[in-house]
This record gives C-alpha cells, sequence and structure tokens, in this order.
C-alpha cells in the first residue's frame, strides 16, 4: 500500500494553489494522510475528492469549520503498521521520549508544524514529519514524503524535494 503524507498547506495564505508534483501523487496514492494546518476548507474538500482513503487532523491554525470535520488525533492501522497522525508534538528536544509516551501502541506517528523533515525511531516508534508542500521556512525546500506499508512493516520512505514556486 502506497501512503503520501503532508501537511501544513496553509492555502491561500502561503500559495494560491498546491503543487502539481503533489497532486499528481495523492492520486497515485492509496492512502494520503494529512497532518493539519489546512487553513481552508476548500483545500480539505480537494483532497477528499482526489484521494482514495484521507487521514487527516486539524492544526493550530484550523478554524471551527476544519475543526468540526476533523478530529485532533487520527489513528488508522493500514497493512498491519499501526499509525496516529496529529499536528503538534512540541518542542525538538525530547520530541521521540514524550511521543513514545505518548503513543505507546502505535508503529508510525506522522506530525506536522514545524515544516521541518524529520525521520527519527526511537525503540518501535517511527515519528515522520513531511514538512510542508508550500511554505518551506527556513528549510532550503518545500516537501512532502511517500512510503509503502506492506505485512506490517515500512518500506521506502521519501523525502521528495519540490521546486522552488515561480
Amino acid at each position: 500500500m502506497r501512503l503520501l503524507l503532508t501537511s501544513d498547506t496553509h492555502l491561500p495564505a502561503r500559495a494560491r494553489a498546491l503543487p502539481e508534483t503533489l497532486m499528481a501523487a495523492v492520486d497515485g496514492a492509496d492512502a494520503v494522510v494529512h497532518a493539519g494546518d489546512w487553513i481552508d476548507e476548500s483545500t480539505l474538500d480537494l483532497f477528499v475528492a482526489r484521494s482514495r482513503r484521507l487521514i487527516g487532523v486539524y492544526g493550530n491554525n484550523d478554524g471551527p469549520g476544519l475543526r468540526r470535520r476533523l478530529p485532533e488525533v487520527a489513528y488508522a492501522e493500514l497493512e498491519g503498521v499501526r499509525f496516529a497522525v496529529v499536528h503538534e508534538t512540541g518542542a525538538a528536544a525530547g520530541r521521540e521520549r514524550r511521543c513514545a509516551a505518548r503513543f505507546p501502541e502505535v508503529d508510525v506517528l506522522v506530525f506536522g508544524h514545524s515544516h521541518i523533515p524529520w525521520d527519527t525511531t526511537t525503540g518501535k516508534l517511527r515519528l515522520l514529519n513531511p514538512g510542508s508542500p508550500t511554505d518551506r521556512r527556513r528549510q532550503p525546500f518545500c516537501s512532502f514524503m511517500t512510503l509503502t506499508v506492506a505485512e506490517g512493516k515500512v518500506y521506502d520512505v521519501t523525502l521528495h524535494r519540490l521546486p522552488p514556486r515561480r
């Protein structure tokens, strides 16, 4: 099963539209995981329309409409891999320890907020932040991630660097 991970799309505040590379990956994914800060409900509607399966949460910048439609934390088991999705995990220092304590029954935690790509493992918990496809902040590029899950394992985690917007 092929997954696409994204977060912090921030439309229309940070971009007028999502990158075509991201949307092509959405179309090719078996499931899409969005870790919050959509900003606009029409972005959620776009992902709902184009995703085979969408697992999403709201972020700190999401208003009442998105908060009514999305949970703060989402859980899913995909091909035997237990996922949790949340927008914020707090400061980078101590993140792995805090998240392992908060999500002891999870194999992979997908998070956002910082716009900083992250891929670490602590014990059995893997933490993934796909960055942002529209707002690189202090990063050299915008990004999203893809991965494959099969038979209870995660394979081929790839950070996709997006070209600068024109």
